[in-house]
């Protein structure tokens, strides 16, 4: 069910002389791009609130309590800051490519299911619609680096057209395994599959030790996407100044750090979605709690209960991020050499292996989780 649907049974609540379908449209834009543009800027201050845990110092202090309002500086700052080009840059293109970029980071939000009632587009293919809009991400970071007509840039666009098409192999088929198992491909519907129903059924990271092994897969390939330490080669300040984005400042230079932490954001969504469960708990089921309270003779459930189901699904990718933000300031960069061999010699091999477990462990034990054998086995005794 869309949030178009869910909305439809509250038309007591919506406002007189708005057309429902005005209604709508507003609130799946506040949910997706309001939601992705905001945390991207809020991700950046607690990231560095991070960084100065890790290293023992302070981190933002000065503009608002405990530095809160950095961000809407920063934001600031890139709007008024002078964005200026180099004298042979292809400028079509170069005004081109964060839009890309940011495209591509921001139009997957609309498949992600938030809660049972809370997405942009219940899409029958919503991976692979996913994983189609993430790829324009290397498209933008490319025609970045050649438009800018900078060595510096041209290497770490190479770099990072490289390194996302290789590393969407293994990320591709760790999500491909789940599709396996679940016989779906709506993310809605994935997510539904790990309810927790009294008969053991359970995440799919628990599902077999297959689906176990493909979520670190995945989640290291989504760390390569998405250009994060210890995979932040196409950046890499020490070797290419600043890599494909050298020659973008102002608000072309805003829109890729934006796109990155979205990137970041919207992996970590879809991790929550089809590993983790998404908005489902172990031993509880959202959807039967019932408060009885209401509002102008409609109930108030469905509304508490996607408010549960939020929270829940963002503070599973919140932890997912946290963890993101962590290993930046713990490993160190790897070579470029060791990054290519670390895909194609392992984690393609490995992610393959795990695939064909995965759909042989669905044809003899019957689509059975872990659990639900192990429930079996112990009920027979």
């Amino acid at each position: 069910m869309s949030l178009a649907e869910f909305l439809s049974g509250l038309n007591d609540f919506i406002p007189p002389n708005v057309p429902f379908f005005v209604f709508s449209i507003a609130a799946a834009v506040i949910v997706i791009l309001g939601f992705a543009m905001p945390i991207g800027g809020i991700c950046t201050y607690i990231e560095r609130k991070v960084a100065a845990d890790f290293q023992e110092r302070i981190g933002p202090n000065r503009v608002g309590p405990f530095g809160i309002l950095q961000f809407f500086a920063d934001g600031i700052k890139m709007f008024l800051k002078e964005d200026t080009a180099t004298k042979n840059a292809d400028m079509f293109i170069y005004n081109l490519a964060p839009g890309l970029v940011t495209a591509g980071a921001l139009g997957a939000f609309a498949a992600i299911p938030f809660s049972k009632y809370v997405i942009g587009a219940d899409l029958d293919i919503g991976i692979f619609y996913v994983m189609a809009l993430a790829s324009l991400v290397s498209l933008g970071i490319l025609l970045g680096a050649w438009s800018s007509e900078n060595k510096w840039s041209l290497l770490g666009g190479m770099r990072g057209a490289a390194q996302i098409v290789s590393y969407e192999i293994p990320l591709g088929i760790a999500l491909l395994s789940v599709v396996v198992v679940s016989g779906q491909m709506s993310m809605i519907k994935i997510v539904d599959g790990q309810a927790w129903l009294g008969s053991g059924s359970f995440w799919y990271i628990f599902h077999n030790p297959f689906l176990f092994l493909n979520f670190f897969v995945y989640f290291v390939a989504a760390l390569a996407e998405c250009n994060r330490t210890p995979f932040d080669l196409p950046e890499a300040e020490s070797e290419l100044v600043s890599g494909f984005n050298t020659e973008f400042s102002g608000m072309r230079f805003g829109l890729y750090a934006l796109a990155e932490f979205a990137d970041v954001i919207m992996f970590a969504c879809v991790a929550a979605a089809i590993f983790l469960g998404g908005w489902h708990l172990p031993f509880v089921n959202i959807e039967n709690i019932h408060l009885g309270w209401s509002l102008a003779g409609k109930s108030l459930d469905p509304l508490i209960q996607t408010l549960f189901m939020i929270l829940i699904f963002l503070g599973k990718a919140s932890v997912i991020v946290f963890v993101v933000m962590w290993l930046r300031w713990t490993l160190p960069r790897l070579r470029v050499d060791q990054l290519m061999d670390l895909c194609w010699k392992y984690l393609i091999p490995i992610a393959f292996f795990n695939l064909v477990g995965a759909s042989l462990w669905v044809w003899i034990f019957k689509g059975q989780s872990m659990i639900e054998l192990i429930s079996g086995m112990m009920g027979a005794g």
